[in-house]
């Protein structure tokens, strides 16, 4: 009987960003998501951890999901997928006060797009990709067995702000009904940033939702 995904938490930067390090446990493959800072911290819990990198995805463009990208792809010289609607934000992350702050490093460009349906595969292990804009136009979740990675779409206790350049609430509410909440209620929701909870507990608690 196959294993299921399993993953690890790297809390990093001032913005405290959920890096995952989600891997399959028989072969030890992994995709790195949301290397936003500290590229030294990441580095040191995939070798501890007897990771393999075959993948860099980033949820969306924003600095502080991205700002170790080329530290990550210097490292483990691995693909980098985004969404083709967040390349423009990609390419200007580094530019912000923020990303000093970060110690932001400017992102390579991507070597894949990231589309609704796509499965990002590691070992025996698949990622499939939905398209969740509205906190930018091309924020996605990463969607497993009985998990989705959620970045800035949705956390704990509220959703993900639509006031930066390209942020839309009508797009976000679409994303959250359409694409979230009509999981199953026990999935779990690994957030950009802040603790995990479940499709069920934010649909009963979370005052943002529609």
């Amino acid at each position: 009987m196959m294993k299921q995904m399993e993953f690890i938490t790297v809390v990093v930067g001032p913005l405290e960003t959920n890096c995952y390090l989600v891997y399959c446990p028989e072969t030890r493959e992994c995709v790195v998501v949301d290397p936003g800072a500290q590229p030294d911290q990441i580095i040191k819990a995939i070798n501890e951890n007897n990771l393999h990198p075959v993948a860099i995805v980033n949820t969306h463009g924003h600095v502080d999901h991205i700002g170790a990208n080329q530290d990550i792809k210097d490292k483990f010289a691995v693909p980098l997928f985004i969404h083709q609607d967040d390349v423009p934000i990609l390419e200007q992350a580094h530019l912000g006060e923020l990303s000093f702050f970060l110690q932001a490093r400017p992102s390579p460009p991507p070597d894949k797009f990231l589309v609704e349906g796509l499965e990002v595969t590691f070992g025996q292990q698949r990622l499939k990709i939905l398209h969740t804009p509205g906190h930018t136009p091309g924020s996605v979740s990463l969607l497993g067995d009985g998990l989705i990675f959620s970045g800035d779409t949705l956390f704990n206790g509220g959703v993900g702000r639509t006031d930066l350049p390209g942020g839309d609430w009508s797009q976000l509410r679409a994303s959250l009904i359409e694409k979230i909440l009509t999981l199953p209620e026990e999935t779990i929701v690994l957030p950009g940033h802040g603790p995990m909870t479940s499709v069920g507990q934010e649909k009963n608690d979370n005052p943002f939702l529609p």
